[in-house]
């Protein structure tokens, strides 16, 4: 489903050039669930920006089901976005003086889906992730875990392809993260191609693939191990 090849990225900061991407190459397969760690400034979020077509590279490839990325054009790369792409981050970024169902359907309003059936696929989402009866509030009237729901409502309204979290669970109290964590582990399990930017380790020990960043560079890439049988022990 992805593929980096030779990706670079290299940020100036004062008179000093950072390799925020250095010489990136990964494949993700279709339904993969992978964290990403490492320390601040690793490039980490560079990296997340890359896959969520945020951001271009220096020089490199990025492919997309396919499709190089790298040669779009800005009109091209947010249809993509929009069609493939759903973000969770860790700040929520939900419009204050919207509702949750209309920060929901903002991405299906933008792309100019009616608005009956923007309230059912709303409605849908919402019942499936426990906030339906939270459609009328506005995000000053949730909690931080409410918010961090109504943000991955938008984030899967679309059905995409790849969803990237970044810090998912930051802002949230440990019982709310766990339920996020639970969320989004389960829409891995319908299909969809996880990605997770962390700093909690635990969170990031989750992932049945781990990635460790640091210079960026990926110094570290491995498989959980899965869990072995108390009968296989004796």
């Amino acid at each position: 489903m992805i593929e980096l090849v030779e990706l670079n990225k290299t940020f100036m900061l004062g008179e000093q050039s950072v390799h925020a991407l250095d010489q990136i190459n990964l494949r993700i397969d279709a339904g993969e669930y992978l964290s990403v760690m490492g320390p601040s400034g690793s490039g980490k979020s560079t990296l997340l920006n890359m896959l969520g077509l945020l951001d271009r590279p220096d020089s490199g490839r990025y492919l997309l089901n396919g499709l190089e990325t790298t040669a779009l054009d800005e009109t091209e790369r947010a249809r993509k976005r929009s069609e493939m792409i759903g973000f969770v981050f860790q700040a929520y970024h939900l419009v204050a003086r919207l509702s949750a169902r209309e920060n929901i359907e903002l991405p299906l309003m933008l792309s100019g889906v009616p608005g009956a059936e923007r309230r059912r696929r709303s409605k849908q989402v919402m019942e499936r992730l426990g906030i339906a009866d939270r459609g009328h509030h506005l995000p000053r009237q949730l909690s931080g875990g409410q918010r961090q729901r109504v943000a991955l409502a938008r984030a899967i309204i679309r059905h995409p392809l790849l969803l990237l979290a970044d810090e998912p669970t930051g802002n949230l109290d440990s019982q709310s993260g766990a339920e996020v964590v639970t969320l989004i582990e389960e829409l891995n399990r319908d299909g969809i191609t996880l990605l997770v930017v962390t700093h909690d380790l635990a969170l990031g020990q989750r992932a049945a693939r781990q990635l460790k960043m640091v210079d960026g560079r990926i110094v570290e890439d491995r498989c959980r191990q899965p869990a072995v049988p108390e009968s296989a022990h004796g």
